[in-house]
């Protein structure tokens, strides 16, 4: 059997029930069959499988949810290999060669934790002791690491099928922001075909795309003039509306950066709720937002010098005592990211409980300051684990904190109970995630049966469904990745219900003049503007002419016609037309795109 072959229930149904409880079961599953986990068959660990484990699940999910949990572990189980690999120089040179793979997020808890990780254990190694539970956690942070990463992916994905959609609309400005910004694209689309995460880039992208749009919406504004007409006042709304959403983006991505500060401060989290209010109330100004950021800048500073000072009394209080492994990877992890500008509070509450388990017991009757570590990172685990779940963390908040306490002061807190609380919102959010990928499954199926249709709407909300598949695919997700696929399901359902009712609309019109009759129209003329005829010159036989260039009208009448003129030829240009001719019941249109890229649209009677 594959060493740590028994780890993997624990790893894919960890979100289903505590690893304490899985390990507890296969621990007296193994032991009343006579052996030991580690030392079970792959037919004694699928019997296992199938019965105590399918049992246990069914206490916390619904049983054709368990049913097929338990299921993928046994396909995963026929995949591996059958031979126990040694826990020897490979098993190193594999955690080192994923240790380079996340190197470039050196900013991660979990890559410098690993980086002191790996050189303990090679210490070890060369000491001649057992560095199996060392290579256990290895793999476990780097299958941490590669959720993130996935889901960052994803989160990368979506903002380039967005900024790729941002681009049709500007490029015909040609401006050097506009060569800066497919420059970025391009690196952004390379660095996603490679699996990597770029978000400076991804920033860069959306400043230029807010400034870019603010610009040619405004342009629109001014050259409509200043009077009450309804276009000039939808085109105002959405000069506010970008300036909304790029307050909010910047919002979120100081939340982003600054995240470690916001856990350990809560009244810096209780500030940046205020500030982004409750959606009712209009978001931060830009300097509002930078004078926030400049103030958590400072803040930060001051608790990163609080921490390496917390780091060194910690390192001169351990130094008397012999050092274990586990103290040692935390005190490593915890230099590693305060030598990087990072926060190590983990580290250091880890350290400090092992610390107050030695000077509670300094002749060895209570806690050991290993014992003291172990439990302490028990308890981590716990707080982080709540943290992705709903609820959990605030019903869990008195129990770490009477665990915390008792740790500190060298005796033995039992986290049983805290376990159980756990489970029961593990089971709770792995239903949740099932009604989540059946709305993602239904929206894809419903989304392929309009997707023919031509349109803003249609073109966003396919945008969405490529989001939902990667989405849909992800594993066990963190708070935030939930998040996103909550309201990517709001948005997609939002706009399937818009694009099903032009759909709607398009059956009745082409019912009447014919199939085909309005074949990529929908979202170049707005619904509303069906069967409404464009206002006409004073003189009836006088041809108008509209000057183009991309989405940008540089010459000719401004009236309800002009958003609509700019679509189509938006549309055309990302079919690759360049010449076309249409008529409706009173006029001809035609339009020619000329060597520089001008359109010149003509509308005369009929």
């Amino acid at each position: 059997m594959t060493a740590g072959l028994h780890q993997l229930p624990v790893k894919m149904l960890g979100d289903l029930i505590s690893p304490r409880a899985l390990e507890r079961i296969l621990q007296d599953a193994a032991t009343s069959r006579g052996t030991t986990p580690g030392g079970m068959d792959s037919q004694t660990l699928e019997d296992i499988l199938k019965r105590e484990v399918f049992k246990r699940l069914q206490l916390s999910v619904p049983a054709p949810l368990a049913k097929r949990r338990v299921s993928e572990v046994l396909a995963e189980l026929s995949r591996t290999t059958q031979e126990r690999a040694p826990l020897n120089d490979a098993a190193l040179d594999e955690l080192e060669e994923h240790a380079r793979r996340f190197a470039l997020y050196f900013d991660w808890p979990e890559t410098q934790r690993l980086r002191g990780l790996l050189g303990v254990a090679r210490q070890e190694q060369e000491a001649g002791r057992d560095i199996a539970p060392l290579v256990q956690e290895g793999r476990d942070l780097t299958a941490q690491m590669d959720r993130r990463l996935q889901e960052g992916l994803v989160v990368q994905a979506q903002d380039l099928a967005e900024l790729r959609a941002i681009f049709t609309r500007v490029q015909g400005l040609g401006s050097r922001e506009v060569r800066r910004l497919d420059t970025l694209i391009a690196q952004i689309d390379e660095a996603q075909t490679q699996g990597t995460l770029v978000p400076g880039e991804v920033d860069r992208a959306r400043t230029l795309t807010y400034t870019l749009r603010k610009l040619l919406e405004s342009s629109v504004v001014q050259g409509l003039g200043g009077g009450d007409s309804a276009e000039s006042a939808l085109a105002q709304a959405r000069v506010l509306e970008l300036e909304r959403e790029h307050a909010l983006q910047a919002l979120n991505a100081a939340e982003q950066e600054f995240a470690a500060l916001l856990l350990v401060r809560p009244e810096l989290r209780a500030q940046f709720e205020t500030l982004r209010g409750n959606g009712a109330q209009p978001p931060p100004t830009a300097q509002a937002l930078e004078g926030w950021c400049e103030t958590l800048r400072t803040v930060l500073a001051e608790v990163l010098s609080e921490q390496r000072d917390e780091l060194s009394a910690l390192e001169r209080d351990l130094s008397g005592h012999p050092a274990g492994a586990g103290v040692r990877v935390s005190l490593d992890a915890a230099r590693h990211l305060l030598d990087r500008g990072s926060l190590a509070s983990d580290e250091l509450r880890a350290l400090g409980t092992a610390r107050g388990a030695l000077q509670a017991s300094p002749d060895g009757a209570g806690l050991s300051g290993e014992a003291g570590l172990n439990a302490g990172r028990e308890l981590l685990e716990i707080e982080r684990t709540a943290r992705d779940l709903p609820g959990a963390a605030a019903e869990l908040a008195p129990l770490i904190a009477e665990a915390q306490a008792a740790l500190s002061h060298g005796q033995e807190a039992n986290l049983d109970p805290l376990w159980a609380v756990l489970e029961r919102h593990m089971g709770a959010a792995a239903q949740e995630r099932e009604s989540f990928d059946d709305r993602a499954d239904r929206i894809v199926a419903e989304y392929d049966a309009v997707r023919g249709l031509a349109g803003e709407t249609t073109q966003r909300l396919g945008r969405l469904a490529d989001t939902l598949r990667a989405q849909r695919r992800l594993g066990p997700m963190s708070a935030a990745a939930r998040s996103r696929y909550a309201q990517t399901l709001d948005d997609a359902e939002t706009l399937l219900a818009e694009a099903q009712a032009e759909y709607r609309a398009a059956q009745e019109v082409t019912a009447t003049f014919g199939d085909d009759a309005l074949s990529g129209l929908l979202g170049v003329f707005e619904l509303g503007a069906l069967g409404q005829e464009p206002s006409v010159p004073a003189d009836p036989t006088a041809a108008e002419v509209w000057t183009l260039q991309g989405c940008m009208l540089l010459s000719g009448p401004r009236d309800e016609i002009t958003v609509p003129l700019t679509n189509l030829i938006t549309l055309a240009e990302d079919m690759g037309v360049t010449d076309l001719t249409m008529d409706s019941a009173g006029h001809r249109w035609a339009a020619q795109r000329d060597a520089e890229g001008l359109w010149q649209v003509t509308r005369t009677r009929r």
